[in-house]
């Protein structure tokens, strides 16, 4: 195992988002390993945006983000359900109103 090798093993692994051009979010485009927060922000730009398609990039330590479950997912999303009020099935939304 090469000595630049053994160090990578260490680093932390990073989710990368990225913001397309036309985009309204960020959508997770994959995951890499690096030193520390501007070293992922620099490899991720360089690997999910070369053809100059991203506005903006968030790179975030794996460890750091919490996810349900599938097999929870009924349980976990039920309450919404009993929150009507919640869905905009009460009024009628103009066609000239985008992004809803």
């Amino acid at each position: 195992m090469s000595d630049t090798q053994a160090k990578r093993d260490g680093w932390p692994l990073y989710e990368v988002f990225v913001r397309g051009k036309r985009g309204l979010n960020h959508v997770h485009v994959g995951s890499l390993h690096a030193a520390d927060d501007r070293m992922a922000l620099t490899h991720a730009r360089d690997l999910y945006t070369r053809r100059n398609e991203g506005v903006s990039l968030w790179v975030v330590r794996s460890e750091h983000i919490a996810a349900s479950t599938r097999d929870e997912k009924d349980p976990f999303f039920d309450p919404s359900a009993d929150k009507v009020y919640r869905h905009p099935t009460f009024y009628d939304i103009p066609d000239d109103v985008p992004h809803i």
